[in-house]
């Protein structure tokens, strides 16, 4: 089936109903280990480590051999902790723990637990290639009595189109031969404030006994499961989740842009509002969004709609300006070069932090790399300083290698993109720093 066309509705109540009545198999058989991660990416590896943690035989699979080589090296980017319980899982010769790339292993599992990427393209499609092989190799090696569970954030629809059906048409239905579930992940990359056990995991499944051993699967590691009456409403609530944030940057941003215009402290105001002790959530403006999630998951929504021609203004316009949100900051650099008789073709240009986001080595749809490839297409010469990255490769190919010293590179203009805990910003001059950071960082004038 094409995996980009829904021929049913997601959920229909008379597949429900059918699946519900379909009685449970007598017997589970032996598995080698408690629970497969497909998938070990900032994801997927935290959460074979949390499994790991909490007593489960636990097979880590990724078809990456160079990941799998970081993950055995310890050079996987990972909190503190994690890395502490990795290379303790590694170092012990229990087997308790094992990293593969031999796919052919998951019939070993009693469960397995999607956790791929699902990015969007050039178009802002969704790019479902890496999620539809990884679901179809799921579905190749599913043996009876086996936990299925999609984690990856989605169009709504999805665990249906990609392992219900499937599935059935190899003659293993949900609910009677093996058990499937969405339950979408919740993981703040490089925040340690929260323990990925503690935090709530929500749950919905293709039938109520595929949902009693999910839970029983969940609850292995998760302090608490809410449980949603279907796949779709699972799959909807994380689309929700990523959509409000969307939304509420874009607004944050937005209210950035006014109160430059009318020489206010956007800082200043966004805390006070947060005083209120209800009805407001604060959000920090910024250069764009990056990462895996806010950019990309409200368009699966959106395009999911697009197919039945229903309009989203709200959450489309806030999309819009996120995408345009790094333009707006070349914009302003542009201005600043202007205001000092400099054009950007003769400008030494340094940004400071490329991840997109504070202490993590990701540069996935980093705001950093559109606005250097920008400046670098209008003739700048650009740099930059992370800590993280030895170098980075802009849009056109070219390759960017960070500065060792970055008062050397004698820079017209510094945009300060992200602060890291541990960075050294102490060599800043305020009269050459674009901050985009918030709140502001005090510089030396």
């Amino acid at each position: 089936m094409n995996v980009l066309t829904q021929t049913a509705p997601p959920e229909s109540p008379a597949l429900r109903t059918a699946l519900a009545a379909v009685p449970r198999p007598r017997s589970r058989p032996a598995f080698d280990y408690d629970v497969a991660i497909v998938g070990l990416g900032y994801v997927g590896l935290p959460t074979a480590i949390a499994y790991h943690a909490a007593g489960s035989r636990v097979l880590g699979v990724d078809v990456s051999e160079r990941r799998i080589d970081a993950i055995r090296s310890g050079a996987a980017d990972l909190l503190d902790r994690d890395q502490h319980r990795l290379a303790t899982a590694l170092a012990s010769d229990d087997g308790t723990l094992e990293i593969t790339a031999d796919l052919g292993r998951l019939a070993s599992a009693a469960a397995v637990v999607v956790c791929v990427p699902t990015p969007v393209d050039d178009y802002l499609s969704p790019d479902l290639r890496m999620l539809a092989s990884a679901c179809a190799t799921v579905v190749e090696n599913a043996v009876p009595g086996q936990v299925l569970m999609l984690t990856s954030t989605t169009y709504v629809g999805t665990t249906e189109d990609l392992l219900v059906r499937p599935l059935a048409a190899r003659g293993l239905v949900a609910g009677r031969d093996v058990f499937v579930a969405f339950s979408a992940e919740r993981i703040d990359p490089g925040n340690a404030a929260f323990d990925q056990e503690d935090v709530p995991r929500v749950m919905g499944a293709a039938t109520p006994e595929c949902a009693e051993e999910a839970d029983r699967l969940l609850r292995r590691y998760a302090t608490s499961v809410h449980h949603v009456g279907s796949l779709a409403a699972a799959e909807m609530t994380k689309l929700l989740e990523n959509t409000f944030r969307a939304v509420n940057i874009a607004l944050a941003n937005e209210f950035a842009d006014i109160c430059e215009h009318l020489d206010i402290n956007v800082s200043d105001v966004i805390d006070a509002a947060a005083t209120k002790p209800y009805g407001f959530m604060p959000f920090r403006p910024g250069p764009g969004v990056g990462g895996h999630c806010i950019p990309c998951d409200p368009h699966y929504l959106l395009w999911q709609l697009r197919r039945d021609r229903i309009s989203a203004p709200v959450i489309e316009h806030s999309m819009a300006e996120i995408s345009h949100r790094p333009g707006r900051i070349v914009d302003r650099a542009r201005r600043l070069l202007s205001e000092r008789g400099l054009p950007v073709a003769s400008a030494r240009i340094l940004v400071v932090g490329v991840s997109y986001k504070p202490d993590v080595a990701d540069l996935r749809e980093s705001p950093a790399l559109e606005i250097l490839g920008t400046l670098a297409e209008e003739g700048a010469q650009v740099g930059f300083v992370d800590a993280h990255f030895d170098r980075v490769a802009l849009r056109d190919g070219t390759i960017v290698t960070a500065t060792d010293a970055p008062p050397e590179f004698d820079a017209d203009l510094v945009i300060l993109h992200t602060r890291h805990s541990n960075a050294d910003l102490s060599w800043l001059r305020a009269e050459t720093l674009l901050d985009i950071t918030y709140p502001r960082t005090a510089v030396a004038s």
